[in-house]
């Protein structure tokens, strides 16, 4: 009975051990299935606070964190003193993505994605040829289409202006489908162009767009990031309207605000984030973002009343550009 009570014992123990090694390793393997990825992401130009560009892709990560539990952590240029330092860090940190973000990023993170062929990268408003560089750009152009319809339709004077933070070509497809609309319903209307050459002065664009209010404009539409910002609050000072770009800037200056082009680059962000967090890695190469991806679009119209058919001029536009039976140039 000794002996047999003594096997029983050593059985049950083996039993104990075995079990007990078999949960340590499920246990470990479902904390390696629950470790979620992290991004980390290079802000462009004025960083967090511009009301705009790099405000939006921050939205964007703090929506996937909290929907998705992916990590990130971020880099601004008055911090690391240059991008492709700021890039630099964020590779060392071992993120499952890097994100450069605006076209000034192209060249920085090229250099960096050359010397880290393994790292994943994403380059936001340009496009690479690089395989570990993967790119997400937008059609402005199409958003901004509309924002001219309503310049167009809405002109007292006739006058309407445009100023960009450079002339460069991704701010010329803002320029370029701003113009269409307005011809597309006021072909004699007249558009004033001006380039900041910068995107964080708001007193450039205060300038700026003081100069064209005198000259008669009576709507500005900007896409020049914090200097934009300047020219929507001049606007508000002279009793002229603006137009918001790349989030709903209707709050910058609530009597001037007509509406805004919305890039939602939050939504890209989001997007790129989701698939990173289903796949563990970006899906695809390049992705584009238009009207009927959703990527683009206009805010509520505010402070003017439209008339009913200027509504139905404005639908039917968004409508034919989704369906792709509507082209909108882009220079």
């Amino acid at each position: 009975m000794g002996i047999l009570k003594k096997k029983s014992l050593i059985v049950a123990m083996c039993t104990v051990t075995l079990f007990g090694c078999s949960e340590t390793r499920v246990t470990k393997q479902e904390q390696k299935q629950e470790q979620k990825p992290s991004i980390g992401i290079m802000l462009s130009d004025v960083g967090l606070g511009d009301q705009s560009f790099s405000d939006s892709a921050f939205k964007g990560l703090e929506r996937a964190r909290d929907e998705l539990g992916v990590a990130f952590d971020y880099r601004e240029i008055s911090d690391t003193k240059s991008y492709e330092a700021g890039l630099e860090e964020l590779v060392k940190e071992d993120h499952e993505l890097v994100v450069g973000l605006g076209f000034v990023m192209q060249e920085p993170i090229e250099k960096v994605a050359k010397k880290n062929p393994k790292q994943q990268f994403l380059l936001v408003d340009a496009v690479s040829e690089l395989p570990n560089v993967h790119s997400v750009t937008f059609k402005e152009n199409e958003g901004s289409y509309l924002i001219g319809i309503l310049a167009g339709m809405k002109t007292k004077t006739n006058k309407v202006g445009f100023i960009g933070g450079m002339d460069v070509p991704l701010i010329n497809k803002f320029l370029a489908g701003f113009k269409q609309g307005v011809m597309s319903v006021n072909p004699n209307a007249e558009i004033t162009v001006a380039y900041a050459n910068n995107f964080g002065d708001d007193t450039v664009g205060k300038s700026i767009a003081n100069n064209m209010i005198d000259s008669g404009v009576d709507f500005i539409y900007p896409a020049a990031g914090l200097t934009g910002v300047g020219s929507i609050q001049a606007a508000q000072e002279r009793n002229v309207y603006a137009f918001g770009v790349d989030s709903d800037q209707f709050y910058i200056a609530e009597r001037a605000v007509v509406s805004s082009m919305l890039k939602k680059i939050d939504v890209a962000i989001y997007e790129v984030a989701k698939q990173l967090e289903h796949d563990g890695k970006v899906s695809k190469k390049n992705l584009e973002f238009g009207i009927q991806e959703k990527g683009v679009g206009i805010a509520p119209v505010r402070i003017l009343p439209l008339t009913e058919t200027e509504q139905t001029a404005l639908q039917n536009a968004t409508k034919d550009i989704a369906s792709g039976t509507k082209q909108v140039d882009e220079k």
